[in-house]
């Protein structure tokens, strides 16, 4: 009896994990490589122009940039997309082109994506930050589930929903963009925390670099938070110029952020967390990680996270009434324009996230109605192949993933000695 009841559990958590995969196989036929630029035939449409850094490999495909592998050392590129005129797209939407070539005119389409040098990147950030009006830098994390396109046009709508004037910075880790990696894409972030680390150093130490925001979603608030960990660890606190860090959605084991918060020490940014209790993504990560909450789906009025979060001064937004996202609610937050709209100002502004006199979780309230159909990162977990039957992603990635499934690739090159996934460092 006792072994059938362990099945019996065993065949319904698998169930029920196909259950919530299912809401996801929504990106059936999105064009792929669709970063190979074309001609501006849109005088009407918005422009993001962005540098990009990351720690994946090279692609030889030059629509596609890099893949969901990890490189020896990291990459940067300049990257400017096109964003169709609001009367076209839905803000907090992204327009995938239904065909390529992209029309610029109704879909989001790529103009220009260069690969640069350490020093030309250097060169775009000093150029950029000076356009700034406040000198600032707005650095977005994306999560798990994402390939390289991915990341770049959700933080090109991000960018222009918000009308953030801060210099973009993308920070793209090796993720497979498959539901059946999320070990590996967990793993990845551990790869890429020196990267991060490196680069926020960098921006401290730059002297026309005068504020710092940091934006992360899903999986990549591991990557930040450690980062700055480290950070704080090495140079004995956080520097004054890292103004705001916004946690949404975070898949982080509420425990291990105690400790991490811990380790920042007293100066420390403004840290904003975006919560929704009814996110299934985090439900389903929360089952897999030990039954731990995880610190993106928290019920921020109870004991005792209320005293926690006040006693770090964390402030909270609650989205669990916000109807807007994926069907998993994880990603409300980029995808619901009013709070992405609030933050941009907020941010530009010169402000924290929340202050005393008005609390921006109602404002929230009172202006979302409603958003756009989902055409972003949703985040689930998969134990085993025969997801690929509902899952389009994994149905794409599978070739590459039976490698995954029965040992290493053989077309994987073998890490040369002397590199490392730092920024500053190159390989001997």
């Amino acid at each position: 009896m006792a072994r059938k009841s362990l099945l019996l559990v065993g065949c319904l958590r698998w169930f029920s994990i196909l259950a919530v995969l299912m809401l996801v196989g929504g990106c059936a036929g999105r064009p792929k490589n669709v970063l190979l630029p074309v001609a501006d035939t849109a005088p009407t449409s918005s422009r993001v122009d962005m540098l990009v850094t990351t720690t994946r490999s090279r692609s030889t495909n030059r629509g596609e940039m890099f893949t969901g592998e990890r490189g020896l050392m990291p990459a940067f590129a300049d990257i400017t997309v096109s964003i169709p005129p609001k009367n076209v797209r839905k803000e907090g939407e992204v327009a995938w082109p239904k065909k390529l070539p992209p029309n610029p005119a109704t879909d989001f389409a790529t103009l220009k994506a260069d690969e640069l040098t350490r020093e030309e990147a250097i060169k775009w950030l000093n150029v950029s930050v000076k356009k700034s009006p406040d000198h600032s830098v707005l650095v977005f994390i994306h999560g798990f589930n994402n390939r390289f396109e991915d990341s770049v046009y959700r933080f090109a709508q991000i960018v222009q929903d918000s009308g953030v004037h801060s210099a973009p910075v993308l920070v793209t880790w090796p993720s497979r963009g498959s539901l059946l990696a999320y070990g590996y894409d967990r793993e990845s972030t551990n790869y890429t925390r020196n990267a991060l680390e490196n680069l926020f150093q960098y921006l401290a130490k730059d002297p026309e670099v005068k504020e710092v925001s940091v934006l992360a979603h899903s999986m990549g608030n591991w990557l930040a938070l450690e980062s700055l960990r480290q950070m704080a660890i090495r140079n004995g606190k956080l520097p004054a110029k890292f103004k705001n860090v916004m946690l949404a959605a975070p898949d982080v084991d509420v425990d291990v952020f105690r400790s991490q918060i811990i380790d920042m020490g007293k100066q420390r940014p403004q840290f904003t967390l975006f919560v929704s209790r009814d996110d299934r993504a985090l439900a389903l990560s929360r089952r897999v990680w030990g039954n731990v909450a995880r610190l993106g789906s928290i019920d921020p009025e109870e004991a005792p996270y209320k005293n926690e979060l006040e006693d770090n001064k964390i402030a909270v937004i609650d989205l669990t009434k916000i109807k807007a996202g994926d069907d998993l609610h994880h990603s409300k937050f980029a995808q619901s324009p009013e709070v992405v709209q609030l933050i941009g100002q907020r941010i530009s502004e010169g402000q924290t996230l929340t202050d005393n006199r008005v609390g921006l979780g109602d404002q929230i309230l009172v202006a979302t109605t409603g958003t756009a159909a989902a055409a972003g990162n949703a985040a689930g977990l998969i134990l085993a192949a025969p997801v690929a039957v509902v899952d389009q992603n994994t149905r794409d990635n599978y070739g590459s993933q039976v490698g995954e499934l029965t040992g290493p690739s053989a077309a994987r090159k073998p890490v040369e000695k002397g590199c490392d996934a730092r920024l500053t460092t190159k390989c001997n």
